[in-house]
């Protein structure tokens, strides 16, 4: 349950093709208190199903006032409510231990010490303004998100007959039908009583506004997420945001691939990170780099400092992703070393008018991507970020923060069954520009191996690509590829 010598993380940043700020070990205090003897003092019996949140809060808030320490989760299964950690609290899962989130949806909403009920269901676990705050261990947290995802019948339609039979259990379970355009969406609303889940909403779309993430740790320093197991959460899974020291290493995120809003990691305007070794597969983006919105994501400052290596990425809408929202800019970010096996997309870079930002020294490098559906790799200036049922981007201010694709360069990539080897569509008045490609190989590419608008200034250089139709070049500059301008 220590911390990593120095000397393990540093082994990771050795031929970077940038020099970029290294990650501290973060450590904690000897003490550790097994949850045992509070499950024990609260009468908690797992086999009736009670609930263990005063009981883990308590231990929690004890350990904090006596300096902190490792909080163990022995082996078993634990229902709680939402949880909140403080500073110097390693929260260590034993392996076979299981924290359950209630589906009870009204113990997120209970209001707080002042009476103050929340605008939306508390994260399962949170931590605010705290420094020095671990999950480690090799147990489970689960954030049973069936009782609070809408599904789409004809994105199931479109799977296996395993995923086709979930929409009849969902309706099994009760719930809501509502038209959605030419789709029909399932909200888990007004669910049948034996269930014991109550609406915290007067309508499916008003609860649906309430759903939440799974571990959601804010202005905080020094964060450690190690070796534990996320899954099903009623949203994201892990988002960390304005952080200073992230270490998230070696842990998986299970999510089904139809889950909605089922992202693996979202990481928003933080400086100094290290994902390594981690195991994804995600119901929306895999790993994805967030910069809040407008004004106020500018003011948060960037995302920098950051190195993701070694992890895998399954199932997602993009293996690593930036957007949509990144106003706060991307700076000295280096992605290596990594797989994405199934993923719509390989490298998603995606944004708008009124969410955008500035890109500075990002490299993707040692990538290999295989039975990727859509494009190896993608970017887009006008992307329509829409939440269940309804426009998330409809209050962006589309006159200012234009996204600025620009200083990527991609290395030594290998690629197998895409759509298209690089899609790219930029604005009339801010393309997508100064991108280098290198050694990148692509095979088996079933439609246009380079479909471009608005961009200007591509260098490839020894880049090939097996398959495809003719490239769709519109509106472009200074395409040059293997030593030819696709634009003359």
């Amino acid at each position: 349950m220590t911390a990593k010598a120095e000397s393990q993380y540093d082994a990771y940043y050795q031929n970077l093709p940038i020099a970029i700020e290294h990650v501290t070990p973060v450590t904690f205090p000897d003490t550790s208190v097994n949850l045992k003897a509070y499950f024990k003092k609260y009468q908690i019996n797992p086999q009736a199903g009670t609930l263990c949140t005063e009981a883990i809060q308590a231990a929690i808030d004890e350990l904090a006032q006596a300096g902190g320490g490792h909080i163990i989760v022995p082996r078993g299964t634990w229902k709680t409510g939402p949880i909140v950690l403080k500073s110097n609290i390693d929260l260590h899962l034993n392996k076979g231990a299981v924290l359950l989130f209630t589906e009870d949806k009204t113990q997120y909403i209970l209001p707080d010490k002042k009476g103050n009920v929340p605008s939306k269901a508390r994260p399962c676990i949170s931590a605010s303004k705290a420094e020095n705050v671990g999950i480690t261990g090799q147990g489970v947290i689960d954030g049973q998100g069936f009782y609070w995802r809408p599904l789409k019948y004809k994105k199931l339609m479109k799977g296996s007959e395993e995923d086709k039979a979930v929409w009849a259990y969902a309706k099994s379970l009760g719930g809501k039908c509502v038209p959605n355009g030419k789709d029909t969406l399932w909200y888990p609303y007004n669910l049948k009583a034996e269930l014991g889940v109550t609406n915290i909403g007067s309508s499916p779309e008003e609860q649906e506004n309430y759903r939440y993430h799974l571990v959601n740790i804010t202005d905080s320093k020094n964060v450690l997420v190690e070796g534990v197991t996320l899954r099903n959460s009623p949203k994201f899974h892990l988002v960390p945001a304005r952080i200073q020291n992230l270490i998230i290493d070696n842990i998986t995120v299970d999510c089904p691939w139809w889950a909605q809003n089922g992202d693996a990691m979202d990481i928003g305007n933080t400086q100094v990170c290290l994902v390594v070794n981690c195991k994804v597969s995600a119901g929306d983006d895999g790993i994805c780099m967030k910069g809040g919105v407008g004004q106020s994501g500018l003011e948060r400052g960037p995302n920098s400092d950051f190195l993701i290596c070694n992890d895998t990425v399954f199932r997602a809408h993009g293996g690593f992703v930036i957007g949509s929202e990144f106003s706060g800019g991307m700076k000295k970010m280096v992605v290596k070393n990594c797989f994405f096996d199934g993923t719509d997309i390989g490298l998603r870079f995606k944004s708008a008018p009124g969410r955008g930002g500035i890109c500075e020294d990002i490299y993707c490098e040692d990538i290999v991507m295989r039975n990727i559906r859509e494009d190896a790799i993608f970017f887009e200036s006008g992307y329509a970020d829409k939440a269940v049922g309804r426009s998330a981007t409809a209050g962006d201010n589309k006159e200012a923060f234009f996204p600025d694709w620009a200083h990527f360069t991609f290395r030594n990539i290998t690629a197998a069954n895409v759509r298209n080897f690089v899609n790219a569509t930029g604005l009339k008045n801010m393309p997508v520009h100064d991108l280098v490609f290198e050694n990148i190989h692509v095979y088996g590419v079933l439609k246009e191996p380079l479909k471009l608008k608005y961009c200007k200034s591509f260098l490839f250089k020894n880049c090939s690509y097996t398959g495809g139709t003719s490239n769709d070049i519109n509106n472009c500059e200074k395409i040059i590829y293997n030593s030819k301008d696709l634009t003359e």
